[in-house]
């Protein structure tokens, strides 16, 4: 097997960090986080292990959609600093060897962006065609029954020109048409200014929501919607989203990043894997890395997910490179998803599995979403349907590095409120635990980074029940078997065809640290082990 001796691209053997810029770190006592404030904490993620890091979007924004509603592809929002800020946070970050990715938001812009202003001033403006603009119909209705991922209508109605702009998401975030090709010369040029820069890649919000359906068909009833799921889900998105006339957008990005040399490109993609797959494109022309949400989506139940992985890895196409998220700004955080324990157990399988893992900030000291009361709700999503706990702030909480007041996050009260623990849960309580999640984090992403059997070697599975999963990385000079225990139960592993030796390097239960193992393993709940296998 050649997989030690093999190039990899740094995408491919790194780890990401997600840093949502407002929650990381304030520098300058507004209670917000920025660009300052993630250059302050480089060294400890440089110490973490981490290769790479992607900012959630710092451009200028009205906010409506705190930063996903961009202003101006250009330019730096005052709130996280200047551009002068950003060049020495990218000096900053590559000057401790590790990569920088932004997150580029092309389906749609704030209706505050100059293209927009133009595009609604008049019918016949040139930038009109920029936006997708429709007639209501006779009686006045809207142009088909799309709906918002925000709650409520898709359209919204311009009084000034008699017409209907279409809103994938807020009506404050009116969606580029990108069927015209003049909006793809644009956006290709905004890709361009930061490669320019030295950025190492971008992360594609809502990649497959670009083109829509040009005949603008109703879309489906959805059979199994339920009252307290998202008022979107009504629907099932087939017209308004994954169009097939998509991938030759992606792959036009693919060769604007693929112009400079070891960049990444990463697409947001919440879809079935049959169809999160074909965003590789045909030979490799599409995104390098589909986004992976599934450990994200799936029930926390041993044989489900290992069934998915054994699904994921055989869809991916010749040469496609897989990846693991947990967690990121849009979903609850594991934590507080599966337990602090099973967190633990969580991280071990993100860690081990085939592919580039995705940290989301504050996973690494056990963070649990924070209850926001209904006053204090920032999120559209929440605010926009407020009985329904659908606010993304719980897992948008400021990051807790210790004990002091605001957590060392800020010296101002914070633009979010702070877990009641922090005191306790934080960077520096954990630094020296022996027992803590961060000592976890770091023997595991040592481990990794050191031994290319877990880091590029291949994945084969060898048990999966309705409590636990185990499986084997390996390369050529080393094999390692992970025996995970997804339940709160005590667990046999003791597989008939599959007989193995050897001493357990990590443990989500330190005590067992360098303890021989040899065909048989009895764990507790919420437990798992790495165990390096002496040859056969």
């Amino acid at each position: 097997m050649a997989a030690a001796t093999q190039h990899y691209h740094w995408w491919q053997d790194g780890i990401i960090y997600q840093i949502y810029p407002r929650s990381f770190q304030d520098s300058n006592a507004d209670g917000v986080g920025d660009l300052q404030g993630i250059i302050s904490r480089l060294d400890y993620l440089k110490d973490l292990g981490m290769t790479a890091i992607w900012i959630s979007p710092i451009f200028p924004s009205p906010m409506a959609d705190f930063g996903y509603d961009i202003s101006d592809y250009r330019a730096i929002h005052p709130l996280f600093g200047s551009m002068d800020d950003f060049d020495q946070l990218l000096t900053e970050v590559h000057r401790r060897d590790m990569k920088l990715l932004l997150d580029l938001v092309p389906n749609h812009t704030s209706d505050q962006h100059a293209w927009f202003q133009e595009s609604k001033s008049s019918r016949d403006n040139p930038k009109r065609d920029w936006y997708i603009w429709k007639d209501a119909h006779p009686d006045g209705a809207e142009p088909n029954n799309w709906l918002s991922m925000f709650g409520g209508s898709a359209w919204e109605w311009d009084e000034h020109t008699q017409q209907y702009y279409y809103h994938g998401f807020l009506k404050e975030q009116p969606d580029l048409n990108w069927r015209n090709p003049e909006v793809q010369n644009a956006m290709m040029e905004v890709m361009c200014f930061w490669l320019d820069k030295g950025i190492d890649g971008f992360r594609v919000d809502v990649i497959f929501h670009m083109v829509k359906d040009d005949q603008f068909r109703n879309n489906p009833v959805n059979p199994d919607y339920q009252p307290h799921m998202n008022n979107y889900d009504q629907l099932l998105p087939v017209y308004s989203t994954d169009q097939p006339a998509v991938h030759e957008i992606v792959a036009m990005m693919r060769q604007v990043t693929d112009q400079y040399e070891d960049r990444v490109l990463i697409g947001e993609i919440y879809l079935p894997l049959n169809r999160l797959v074909s965003y590789y494109g045909v030979n490799h022309t599409g995104v390098h890395l589909p986004f992976n949400f599934q450990l994200l989506v799936l029930p926390w139940e041993a044989q489900q997910i290992a069934t998915v992985i054994d699904q994921y890895e055989g869809s991916l196409p010749e040469g496609g490179w897989p990846n693991w998220v947990l967690g990121n700004h849009d979903q609850p955080r594991i934590a507080s998803r599966v337990g602090y324990s099973q967190a633990r157990v969580a991280a071990m399988l993100l860690l081990t599995l085939r592919g580039t893992p995705t940290i989301y900030y504050g996973e690494e000291i056990g963070m649990r979403d924070v209850p926001i009361p209904a006053e204090e709700v920032r999120d559209p999503q929440g605010l926009n349907m407020p009985d329904l706990n659908l606010s993304r702030d719980p897992a948008r909480t400021p990051m807790q590095w210790n004990g002091q007041e605001h957590a060392g996050f800020s010296s101002a009260h914070p633009w979010l409120r702070l877990a009641s623990d922090y005191r306790r849960v934080n960077v520096e309580a954990q630094e020296h635990d022996p027992y803590s999640m961060l000592t976890l984090y770091r023997k595991l992403i040592q481990l990794r980074q050191q031994e290319p059997a877990l880091n590029v070697g291949s994945y084969t599975p060898v048990f999966a029940d309705r409590q636990m999963m185990a499986f084997v990385r390996e390369d050529a000079d080393s094999r390692f078997l992970v025996v995970l225990n997804l339940s709160h139960r005590t667990c046999y592993f003791k597989p008939k065809d599959f007989s193995f030796k050897g001493r357990i390097e990590v443990a989500t239960l330190p005590e067992r640290d360098g303890q021989p193992v040899q065909d048989k393993i009895d764990l507790s709940g919420d437990e798992g082990v790495v165990i390096r296998l002496e040859s056969a």
